[in-house]
């Protein structure tokens, strides 16, 4: 946990593989420990061909199926069906993931200045946007909680507390 803390969480990313990944592990994170998804993500990467979207688009049935049969990944029916439909709706995006979920936040990390981990909020109005943008296209799994996570993981959000060498304007 603390290494995925210091090397990834909070770093902008602007990577569509890396952002469907993020996507698909928030999603899967939803009523579990991030410790969990972290310990499953070889599994994941393997089972969603290393998150190559237009790859899950092409998943049916048979794949949903030996899906629920991997032990690597959580096997929940909802969570796996939502990542493939959410690479069926990537492949169709004209301006790419990243350009798409970045415009919720102008294109720019928004970085807070909260002083401890407890004043963290579990959505914002940017979250709630992009929830409902997302949902309205046909991505699953994408409420405003997840959509915050996924913001704060992918740096489009720096919550970094005051004192950690991540936040913004620290190093």
């Amino acid at each position: 946990m603390v290494a995925y803390h210091d090397d990834e969480w909070g770093v902008p990313s602007r990577d569509d593989v890396h952002l469907f990944e993020m996507l698909t592990l928030e999603g899967a994170q939803a009523g579990l420990s991030w410790n969990t998804i972290l310990n499953k993500r070889v599994g994941y990467r393997e089972a969603f061909k290393e998150f190559d979207a237009p790859q899950v688009a092409r998943f049916g049935k048979r794949d949903v199926d030996r899906l629920m049969r991997n032990r690597q990944i959580v096997r929940n029916r909802l969570k796996i069906e939502s990542a493939i439909a959410n690479a069926r709706v990537i492949v169709s995006l004209d301006t790419g993931l990243a350009g798409y979920l970045w415009s919720f936040v102008g294109g720019t990390p928004i970085v807070n200045r909260f002083r401890s981990i407890g004043e963290l909020p579990a959505e914002s109005e940017q979250s709630r946007a992009m929830s409902k943008a997302l949902r309205a296209r046909g991505f699953r799994f994408v409420g405003p909680t997840i959509c915050y996570a996924f913001m704060q993981a992918t740096g489009m959000v720096d919550d970094h507390a005051a004192g950690c060498f991540r936040r913004t304007g620290a190093i």
